[in-house]
C-alpha cells in the first residue's frame, strides 16, 4: 500500500475530491495548512504598508491506497490540481507497512 500526501490549492479541493470520487476513492484525510515554495510568499498593502506574506494557505489530502493504482490516483490529482501557474502544490508518497480498521481489526488492503 502507498500514502499519498497531495498539497494543493484549497480553490482546486472539490475538482480532485469529485474526480477521487468518480474512481472509487472515498477515504481520504484533508487538512487545512500553510506553506511555501517556489512561490516565496506574496506581498500585499494594507492601510498603507507592505506586508510580506511568506506562509500562503494550502491544503493536504491524505490518501492511502493499494499499490497497483498508484498511477493512475496520482494522474488523476496532477490533472485536477493544476492550474499551471507556481504553487500548484506537490505530491509526496509514502510506503504503508500495514492499515487496521478499527470497528472490524480487519487488516491490509482491505481496510483501506
Amino acid at each position: 500500500m502507498k500514502k499519498i500526501e497531495a498539497i494543493i490549492r484549497s480553490s482546486r479541493l472539490e475538482a480532485v475530491k469529485e474526480a477521487l470520487g468518480k474512481n472509487n476513492i472515498h477515504g481520504m484525510t484533508v487538512t487545512h495548512v500553510l506553506g511555501c515554495g517556489l512561490q516565496r510568499g506574496q506581498t500585499e498593502y494594507y492601510r498603507g504598508n507592505l506586508y510580506t506574506i511568506n506562509l500562503l494557505p494550502k491544503v493536504k489530502v491524505e490518501i492511502v491506497i493499494p499499490d497497483n493504482r498508484l498511477e493512475e490516483i496520482i494522474a488523476i490529482i496532477c490533472r485536477e490540481a493544476r492550474t499551471g501557474a507556481i504553487g500548484d502544490g506537490k505530491i509526496f508518497i509514502y510506503p504503508v507497512e500495514n492499515a487496521i480498521r478499527i470497528r472490524t481489526g480487519e487488516q491490509g488492503e482491505g481496510a483501506i
